[in-house]
């Protein structure tokens, strides 16, 4: 049930959204009835209460006839007064104090320009409100706020101002009547001479695709091309050093001679056996 009840909220709300603009933080206009609801049933904190309900932001607003309506009920109403003056007052330029239901109408007006939601217990407040475009209403049961679905009036004025943005107006259409005969008039007047140049500029455009596609290999446009990484040496510290190259002319012993034709003679080492070794020192 908690499932579906989100699901229909999210989907009012991109309704708003999508036909009629509104944005985020969204703001909501709280009338006396509502606030005294959320205070009796301890909805606190509302701003937290109501944003888990939008999925968004919320900046809560009232306005000046409805804090001296409250102000008026007497020493019971004292709590929601005080809770009301905590949020932003709406301006309502109201010399003389109204009902809280006439001043709640007058400030969202015809098609209630500052996009306000207006959350509200009053049954026929919110009866007169689904009669304007563009006005969601908030309500209270117990100690759970709903949203109501957008009303039949408002989705057929959405339809209908969708469909007169696709079409164009009459000004539209005689411009475009006036743009094609001036088109028509330039082409009749033109010489034979914009005719062969249109075609020299022809050719020479199909000349430089031409070019491209041959460049290319194909006549689609390059895609980026990403440097790819090389195998690297490796690292010179941890390779062994080469052995240097023996000369031919060095004997295994490592000693040479030269002779006097200055040819090289090697001179073989005598290995001494270990027996003799040890009779010499004997």
């Amino acid at each position: 049930m908690r499932v579906k009840k989100q699901k229909r909220h999210r989907r009012a709300v991109r309704f708003y959204t999508v036909c009629f603009g509104f944005r985020e933080p969204f703001k909501i206009l709280c009338d006396g009835t509502f606030v005294h609801h959320l205070v009796v049933n301890r909805i606190t904190p509302a701003d937290t209460a109501l944003t888990n309900i939008l999925g968004a932001t919320v900046k809560l607003f009232t306005t000046r006839c409805v804090l001296a309506e409250l102000k008026n009920l007497g020493g019971s109403y004292r709590e929601s007064l005080n809770a009301a003056n905590n949020l932003i007052t709406a301006r309502c330029d109201h010399e003389e104090r109204k009902s809280a239901v006439d001043c709640i109408t007058e400030v969202i007006g015809e098609n209630n320009s500052e996009h306000f939601f207006v959350a509200t217990q009053d049954a026929d407040l919110r009866r007169s409100l689904q009669k304007i475009p563009g006005v969601p209403v908030i309500f209270a049961l117990r100690n759970a706020l709903f949203l109501e679905q957008p009303s039949s009036f408002q989705r057929q004025f959405a339809k209908s101002a969708e469909e007169e943005r696709l079409h164009m107006t009459d000004l539209e259409y005689n411009m475009l009547r006036q743009r094609k005969k001036r088109r028509s008039s330039d082409d009749k007047e033109g010489d034979s001479s914009d005719a062969s140049e249109e075609e020299v500029d022809d050719v020479s455009q199909v000349q430089i695709i031409n070019t491209n596609v041959k460049r290319n290999g194909s006549d689609v446009k390059d895609k980026v091309r990403f440097k790819r990484k090389k195998a690297k040496g490796p690292n010179p510290l941890s390779v062994k050093k080469k052995k240097k190259s023996v000369d031919t002319n060095v004997t295994t012993s490592g000693k040479e001679s030269n002779n006097g034709d200055g040819t090289v003679r090697s001179r073989k080492k005598r290995k001494r056996s270990r027996k003799n070794v040890v009779e010499g020192n004997a």
